[in-house]
């Protein structure tokens, strides 16, 4: 027999293996506001919380959770259901602990009642506004790095701020509130998986402001800190698999379990607006530079995730771990790393760069959490000009071979093109899905449909080398399979 969440924390009957917050959770004071609470936020920041709540005493740092889309209205149901607790699995081989997390406070739908939301970000009480929007959500142009002002829910947001759609809508509001009332500032921090996220998110946001009122951008500019921060921990999309796991283990009826590995990591910009948690106590790395923590990531997790996801799912692979399994993949990934990542990369203090690329692949190696080749397929036109275009750029540079990254690149291609041919049955989840789909449609096995794609590929449309690289070996997919061309790469 399975119980709620709730009547088995007050009933005091939690299984061996299962955690609880030792704290009482009516003390716990929300200064924290999170946009955009799905699996990883859940996984990441508010393991760290809950870790500060129970280890420290101080409750000042409870997070309430949010968001703004009609599409979380499922998962605000969810966890209103029961008070905001959920189970944290963390998952490796065979091992398995849990924890039922207590730091998430409340849980609000912005677009509810846009008017209580944007009291709550402009509550004096609230001293940080934290995001997990994805790239996606900063509507960045590729071709300018600045606000696609052109992007219709933009446009939207500038012409109906009493109904927003973008974070930019809502920050703007609750942060002129502020201004206005004498509030202190807050902060505005990024928890998204890109580089210089806190410098990306005010730059956006003070351009979205310049259209709005001047006035309000020179406030922001001068009070509101962004600090930019390193977020890593691998966390697969929750499943129906991942409910009946917590169910069957802990006999636990959890509507919204998350699943990662036991590896976390988090380095932040130590910029405040004002006060901030003092999460250096439970793990947390604060620098003054976050830049050389962020490059080594995602040059080496994030870009060795797209490297492989497209071409083993060509293959015939569904997981991560099966792919980096496969000996042809981890010798192709090992090159990648080897040969094209590791020379642009700058010594960074405490970090020993061989070690950190074995843990790599040994944690995309972890079969336990199953994370779906498909969920790192996501977002290929913003993942590839963050991830892996900067090594081919360095690379060019340098006249070093590109063939592993050239390679990826015309794997995600292929994928757009089986997409194409078998519809739904393949989904391509992307800002852009519609013009990448159509690209795909009209280029078949010739890759310069969507090597024009500038917002994509920005100067590299331009590089010859790239684009016969990129050329041939989308040829060499459509003809031979993923794994004939990868052998051929490697010979």
């Amino acid at each position: 027999m399975t119980d709620k969440i709730t009547a088995k924390l007050l009933a005091g009957t939690l299984p061996t293996g299962l955690s609880s917050p030792s704290y009482d959770r009516n003390l716990v004071k929300s200064s924290i506001v999170h946009i955009g609470a799905g699996g990883f936020h859940r996984s990441h920041q508010q393991r760290y919380m809950d870790r500060l709540l129970s280890e420290t005493g101080d409750f000042s740092w409870g997070i309430c959770a949010s968001g703004i889309r009609e599409e979380d209205r499922a998962l605000k149901e969810a966890l209103k259901s029961q008070d905001c607790l959920y189970t944290l699995v963390e998952r490796a081989d065979d091992h398995a602990e849990a924890r039922i997390i207590g730091s998430m406070t409340d849980y609000v739908l912005g677009h509810d009642d846009v008017e209580a939301f944007t009291q709550k970000l402009a509550a004096r009480e609230t001293k940080i506004i934290s995001l997990t929007v994805t790239g996606a959500g900063y509507y960045i142009d590729q071709r300018t790095s600045g606000l696609n002002l052109d992007h219709p829910d933009v446009r939207h947001d500038l012409a109906n701020p009493s109904t927003p759609k973008t974070i930019f809508g809502y920050l703007s509001q609750a942060l002129k509130r502020r201004m206005v009332n004498n509030v202190p500032p807050c902060t505005i921090m990024s928890c998204d998986n890109f580089q210089g996220n806190g410098s990306i998110s005010k730059h956006t946001l003070l351009a979205f402001c310049d259209e709005v009122d001047p006035k309000l951008s020179k406030w922001i500019d001068e009070n509101v800190a962004f600090p930019n921060s390193m977020v890593d921990r691998i966390t697969p999309l929750p499943t129906e698999e991942t409910r009946a796991f917590v169910r069957e283990r802990f006999g636990l009826e959890d509507q919204c379990p998350v699943m990662c590995e036991p590896y976390i990591q988090w380095v932040v910009e130590d910029k405040f607006s004002s006060e901030r948690p003092p999460l250096e106590e439970v793990g947390v790395q604060f620098t003054a530079d976050v830049a050389p923590y962020e490059k080594i990531k995602l040059r080496v997790l994030n870009a060795s995730h797209s490297l492989v996801a497209y071409l083993g799912y060509l293959a015939g692979h569904r997981y991560i771990f099966e792919i980096v399994h496969e000996p042809l993949f981890a010798e192709y990934l090992t090159y990648f790393l080897n040969e094209e990542v590791t020379p642009h990369l700058d010594p960074v203090p405490g970090v020993d760069l061989a070690d950190y690329k074995r843990t790599v692949v040994r944690r995309f190696g972890n079969p336990a959490i199953k994370d779906e080749a498909l969920r790192i397929c996501m977002n290929g036109s913003y993942k590839f000009p963050k991830f892996i275009f900067p090594t081919v750029r360095d690379r060019l540079k340098t006249g070093g071979s590109i063939k592993t990254a050239a390679l990826s690149v015309a794997g995600w291609m292929r994928f757009l093109g089986q997409a194409a041919e078998k519809g739904s049955q393949i989904p391509v989840r992307d800002p852009i899905a519609d013009t990448l789909i159509l690209k795909a449609k009209q280029g078949g096995d010739d890759a310069e449909a969507l090597l024009s794609l500038r917002e994509v590929f920005g100067d590299l449309s331009d590089h010859d080398h790239f684009r016969k690289e990129v050329c041939a070996y989308l040829k060499q997919l459509y003809a031979e399979g993923a794994v004939s061309t990868i052998q051929a790469c490697l010979r």
